[in-house]
């Protein structure tokens, strides 16, 4: 056996066997050598840093529960090798979160873990614990009630109720906030003035009775809402205004208008006050038969007035024209010297109602004050003496049953004058009396 080893021992091929298994060895232990003083944790490689705002995952049942208290993000403190720890800082590619899947309903605390980051690493997070809540989830529908503010208005319009679209919107939240829930808003933020209607996009907020914003889900979380815009407008009579006095051997006989009413438009406060608007003639400057383009004067307060302007036509008599008919071959008998015309306004009289059956009861809708104006023309001897109390303004509601209806305005009054209504008809609205 001793003679076999020599044997081998001796031959080429069994020397570089041994060489090649001894270089086999020695190279795997050079390897594992170079693999242990790279897993050594040499003092200048550790780094530490901090990575901020890292978001937080929840994890439970999100069909049946909602959960408060889990922090939007936290904060890591890290320390380890910096060939590990600058991945981690760059890529991020770890999970901060909370597992709730086995939480109960009502209050605990929680730790909050994180995963998908290397061994190597020591990592702090701040917070590491955070107080839940878990609550019962609860959907309901809620009306919305749209808003506006009407001091971004312009002069001399109104806004009609705002309108929401869609009308309601459905909270998702805690069945305990749900319950707290007393406001459901969305407010239109425009700039203004606003004259006319508008539409746009406005956030739904729900808030609890102290006007605190309620953590909630709304759906959906922007609605459109429409804000109806109109002018403020009422019709009112035009009068006229005489300035000065007619210059000697002058006699102005009349003064008619083209337009014998205006539309005016304002604040409705100055509306309700404004009874009449006027032009005035001054007759110290007219000799002659005449037509004067003249401005409609408005009250303060007034923004606008439809027409601007009235024609004015004024029918004139001077001596120099008497004494041409004096002298005619065949003189005319002596009449009574023409006299003058003069036109007077008389405000806010009351529109009465008659003839309506006892089983019925009537608001008027238009004009809502139940009172309009006259104007009134005639010979100044009979105008001048005329008072409010000389007038009956009627609407005569025989035959009338329930619902709106549009009346003339009936005018009792002296004879010898002329007299229109600032509006002809009047709305209308009759109702069954409710019985007692």
């Amino acid at each position: 056996m001793d003679k076999l080893i020599d044997k081998l021992v001796d031959t080429r091929w069994f020397m570089k066997i041994v060489a090649l298994i001894l270089a086999l060895f020695l190279f795997d232990s050079v390897y594992d050598a170079d693999k242990e003083l790279k897993d050594i944790n040499v003092p200048g490689q550790q780094d530490s840093d901090i990575i901020e705002d890292v978001p937080v995952k929840s994890y439970y049942d999100t069909e049946n529960l909602v959960v408060t208290g889990i922090p939007d993000t936290v904060d890591l403190s890290i320390e380890g090798p910096k060939s590990h720890l600058e991945p981690a800082k760059k890529q991020q590619n770890f999970e901060v979160y909370v597992d709730l899947t086995n939480a109960e309903i009502g209050s605990q605390r929680v730790e909050i873990k994180i995963r998908d980051i290397s061994d190597k690493l020591d990592v702090t997070i701040n917070p590491q614990y955070a107080d839940v809540t878990v609550h019962e989830k609860v959907t309901q529908e809620f009306k919305v009630d749209a808003e506006f503010n009407n001091g971004l208005l312009g002069e001399g319009y109104t806004a009609e109720a705002a309108s929401a679209e869609p009308k309601t919107v459905k909270i998702t939240g805690a069945k305990e906030v749900i319950e707290r829930i007393s406001f459901v808003k969305a407010t239109l933020d425009v700039k203004g003035p606003i004259t006319k209607t508008i539409t746009d996009e406005a956030t739904v907020r729900v808030l609890d009775r102290e006007m605190n914003k309620l953590d909630v889900i709304v759906e959906p979380q922007v609605i459109q809402v429409t804000v109806p815009v109109k002018q403020l407008s009422k019709t009112v009579p035009v009068t006229i205004v005489r300035k000065g006095d007619p210059q000697d051997g002058v006699t102005i006989n009349s003064i008619e208008l083209d337009v014998n009413e205006a539309s005016i438009t304002g604040r409705e406060e100055i509306l309700n006050e404004t009874e009449s608007v006027r032009v005035e003639v001054d007759v110290s400057k007219i000799d002659k038969d005449t037509v004067l383009t003249l401005p409609v004067i408005i009250p303060d307060g007034i923004s606008a007035v439809d027409p601007k302007t009235v024609k004015a036509s004024v029918d004139v008599s001077t001596e120099e024209n008497v004494n041409e008919e004096d002298n005619t071959e065949e003189p005319a008998e002596e009449t009574e010297a023409q006299e003058q015309e003069e036109t007077k306004t008389f405000s806010s009289l009351p529109i009465n109602l008659a003839g309506l059956a006892e089983e019925y009861e009537a608001v008027l809708k238009n004009p809502a004050s139940g009172r309009t104006s006259i104007t009134v023309t005639g010979k100044s001897s009979t105008v001048q003496d005329l008072k409010a109390e000389d007038f009956n303004l009627y609407l005569s509601l025989a035959d009338l049953g329930e619902g709106d209806h549009e009346v003339p305005i009936n005018i009792d009054g002296p004879s010898g004058v002329e007299i229109k209504p600032a509006a002809g008809k009047a709305t209308i609205t009759i109702t069954q009396k409710e019985e007692a």
